[in-house]
């Protein structure tokens, strides 16, 4: 077999099946150029999902003609010089533009700022053009037509019209995000127009505009550096969470990317927070010396390889877990405008309420509570003396003894955050007042965070204290699932319980953590049984325990349906507010939902 030398348009159309694969990948690459040139505007237009026509315009720096002559040719490029340790900008290879010339028809054309004319060449199938003379406003525009039509093969590996004109969006969109100084306009035959203004220094408002109003007040600031890597950006709350990855933005240097390491590390620091099947919502940007990263990794540059993965690791997880530490216990507002809508089907935010209202007082509700000068009023320091009279009920049952009621703390219970207890509902649910609203607490999820963050914190200091059974629970298991809890013994013994085997194929229980109190044993050892059996077996279980910590707390928390004194149910709120984490369960369910007074009013129409 004779070796020989692949003529140009070869080589360019095996180069484009590596950085061209859809109508998006090309937007990409032509929205990077238009950054990389400077622009402020930049305007696409899409026809046919991309694959009819894409054109990118902007208002860039613009080409002379000898720019434009070698723009077309493969590894041509302003962007770097002799080193790839020091790349600064979105592009750098010089392949994007040959490539789409290659399998499409593509023209440039462009003008200097500065210039008398424009400029413009063409390319269809990899045959170039001279360039020629042209009537254009300063800055560039690119122009792509009929895409693959020199491979046609390529056109039966794309999706429907609507789903590459939605990838194009979801491009144009991290795009923007990442440069907030920069308005994009988006429109076509194929869509509705998409408007983003620039919006300067303001990268939440830029964030808003693409995740939606809701996430500004649902985000957690993430300001964190080790070893002069920075991170920044916002994080969602736990509660403030989705169907898919696909709200989860990061940013390296400026460039998005959507890399395994640093998503996976966005999993792993919700892990404890967001249920499973839902993602958070999150847009980091990480700035570190372009030398401890490689972004020549990939042909569409969407991985990198950074020099020290283990620190990039540990400063995204720790960052978000501090965040969340410090300001993530609480309810995400979406939780109150899901009430609304149970309440009211048509409820809308954005019709009720078209601006932002101030927080509710009682000097300025337009239905604030009499108060009169006599005796008969309805504030709250008069509801006060009611608060622990007994309401009449039907129920036949023995009645609680009367306790006089003592002097209130300081500070009073409606200035604490989730409030004063006022009600149990249905065995389940309490209904606390606070200043300015209610909040509706999940008793059972919510003491099983308080129980797991306590095992939790067992486990970094000392064994937790156990209570020995009277008589050793005896489980029945396959004796497979015996070997593997005798194999993590020890790690459960950490834990405050003691588990023995008792013959091939059953295990004895003789102390359980005494945090825990009643727990059904026969249940919790199936449970671990079976979650073990779905580790990898190379694991340690010095790397499971926080799970196992969180299964035991399931079983040993308030149970739904049990009845709760009104002491019981202020004492479980005073400690939600002092335990991190404690706006949601193990699971990552919500454990509390807050409603407003202005909402309130606003469901009765007096707003």
């Amino acid at each position: 077999m004779v070796i020989k030398l692949l003529s140009e348009t070869l080589i360019n159309q095996i180069a484009a099946g590596e950085v061209i694969e859809r109508p998006s990948s090309a937007t990409k690459e032509l929205v990077e150029n238009a950054i990389d040139a400077g622009a402020t505007r930049i305007e696409i237009a899409t026809a046919g999902g991309g694959k009819g026509l894409v054109r990118v315009t902007d208002n860039g720096s613009g080409m002379t003609p000898e720019d434009l002559e070698l723009a077309v040719r493969r590894h041509c490029t302003s962007k770097i010089s002799d080193t790839l340790d020091d790349i600064h900008t979105l592009g750098f290879r010089g392949e994007a533009l040959p490539s789409i010339g290659s399998v499409a028809k593509l023209s440039i054309t462009s003008r200097r700022q500065g210039a008398a004319q424009g400029s413009v060449i063409s390319v269809s199938g990899g045959k170039v053009s001279e360039v020629r003379p042209a009537a254009a406003n300063a800055g560039t525009i690119v122009e792509v037509r009929d895409l693959f039509f020199a491979t046609p093969a390529r056109l039966k590996f794309l999706k429907t019209e609507r789903a590459e004109a939605a990838a194009i969006t979801e491009v144009v969109k991290r795009m923007a995000i990442a440069f907030p100084h920069i308005r994009f306009a988006l429109s076509g035959t194929d869509r509705s127009t998409l408007e983003i203004p620039a919006t300067g220094d303001d990268h939440l408002a830029r964030m808003a505009q693409i995740l939606g109003a809701e996430f500004k007040d649902n985000a957690i600031e993430i300001d964190a550096e080790r070893e002069d890597v920075t991170l920044t950006g916002f994080a969602g709350v736990p509660t403030f969470n989705r169907g898919n990855s696909a709200h989860q933005y990061v940013f390296v240097n400026g460039r998005p990317v959507q890399d395994k390491l640093l998503l996976s590390a966005i999993r792993a620091a919700y892990a404890e927070t967001v249920p499973h099947g839902r993602y958070p919502v999150a847009v980091l940007s990480l700035t570190l010396d372009p030398a401890l990263v490689d972004v020549n990794v990939h042909p569409a540059k969407s991985d990198v390889r950074f020099r020290d993965p283990g620190l990039i690791r540990g400063l995204i997880i720790g960052a978000i877990r501090q965040a969340l530490t410090r300001d993530g216990d609480r309810a995400a507002t979406t939780g109150a405008s899901q009430m609304m809508h149970a309440f009211r089907p048509g409820y809308s935010p954005s019709t009720v309420r078209p601006f932002p209202s101030p927080a509710w007082s009682p000097a300025t509700s337009p239905s604030r509570p009499l108060a009169y000068s006599g005796e008969m009023q309805f504030a709250e320091p008069a509801q006060s003396q009611f608060t622990d009279i007994t309401m009449p009920t039907a129920r036949a049952e023995i009645a609680e003894p009367y306790n006089e009621p003592t002097q209130a703390a300081s500070p009073e219970p409606l200035r604490y955050l989730l409030g004063a207890a006022r009600a149990q509902l249905h065995e389940n649910y309490i209904v606390a007042q606070t200043d300015d609203g209610l909040v509706i607490v999940d008793q059972h999820a919510a003491h099983e965070r308080l129980v797991f963050e306590e095992m939790r914190n067992a486990l970094h200091a000392k064994r937790p204290s156990s209570q020995v059974l009277l008589i050793p629970e005896i489980i029945d298991l396959p004796e497979e699932d015996c070997d593997r809890l005798m194999e993590h013994a020890g790690g459960f013994d950490a834990l405050g319980l003691v588990v023995e085997r008792f013959g091939p194929g059953a295990v004895a229980v003789r102390e359980t953590p005494a945090m825990l109190g009643e727990v059904n044993v026969q249940g919790l050892i199936r449970q671990l049984a079976d979650e073990i059996a779905e580790w990898d077996a190379a694991s340690s279980l010095a790397n499971k325990l926080e799970y196992v910590a969180a299964t035991m707390a399931c079983h040993g928390s308030v149970r739904s349906g049990r009845r709760m004194r009104p002491e019981e149910m202020n004492a479980l709120l005073r400690q939600m507010e002092n335990t991190p984490g404690s706006g949601q369960c193990n699971h990552g369910r919500p454990t509390y939902i807050e409603l407003k007074l202005s909402d309130i009013e606003r469901l009765f129409g007096r707003s």
